[in-house]
């Protein structure tokens, strides 16, 4: 009987624990470098949504004129600012929470006159996100 070259084709238990460690170094290296794309890709898509309300309301106060909608914007509230630009973005949600990325705030400007852009705020640091 022929045992060695039986035993020669499975891996040996040195072998298989060696395999797992360096599985496991990769993917405790890999693992940090995961989180921080995710955590970039919701900063990007946060701006993204940001000027997508800054263009809804370019194209709000074009297709209104800007004297008639400048005097009933500065008396709604965010929401309300919100669901008169949602026929001017693709694919809106009913509420501006909704529609912004999760640990990000989009405040729509409260005056339009300025016409000044709207302000993204990560919720985590309150601080606001230049974009």
């Amino acid at each position: 009987m022929n045992l060695r070259s039986h035993s020669s084709r499975a891996f040996s238990l040195v072998e298989v624990l060696a395999a797992v460690g360096i599985i496991g170094i990769i993917a405790f290296l890999a693992i940090p470098n995961i989180v921080a794309i995710k955590q970039d890709s919701e900063r990007n898509l946060a701006i993204s949504r940001a000027e997508a309300v800054n263009m809804a309301i370019v194209s709000y106060i074009q297709s209104n004129g800007k004297d008639n909608v400048a005097s009933s914007w500065s008396s709604k509230n965010n929401q309300a600012r919100y669901a008169v630009l949602i026929p001017y973005l693709s694919f809106a949600p009913g509420t501006v929470t909704e529609f912004s990325p999760a640990g990000y705030t989009i405040t729509l400007p409260a005056n339009l006159n300025a016409l000044t852009k709207s302000v993204l705020t990560d919720t985590s640091t309150s601080s606001a996100v230049s974009y």
